[in-house]
């Protein structure tokens, strides 16, 4: 059982106990434009134990399988050949 007795008393942080970091250290990281795109291909249930793969932009379906795992790999597949 939690008695919240965390949020009772203020923390304190450790950090002031330590030399300041140099501003280097957090510098943003660029992000690679694969990670920017959306997904194109999703896993859509349509059944009992059986998914559809579905292009999100037109709602076609591009594919179908019996498995969830073969189905994902399959709308990795169609993502990858894009």
């Amino acid at each position: 059982m939690c008695t919240m007795t965390h949020f009772a008393s203020p923390q304190t942080t450790r950090a002031n106990n330590y030399a300041p970091l140099h501003p280097a250290v957090f510098q943003p990281h660029e992000l690679q434009p694969e990670s920017l795109l959306l997904p194109r291909f999703q896993v859509v249930l349509a059944g009992n134990a059986f998914f559809h793969i579905k292009e999100i932009s037109t709602g076609r379906v591009r594919g179908f399988r019996g498995c969830h795992n073969e189905a994902c790999a399959l709308a990795r597949s169609l993502e990858s050949r894009i």
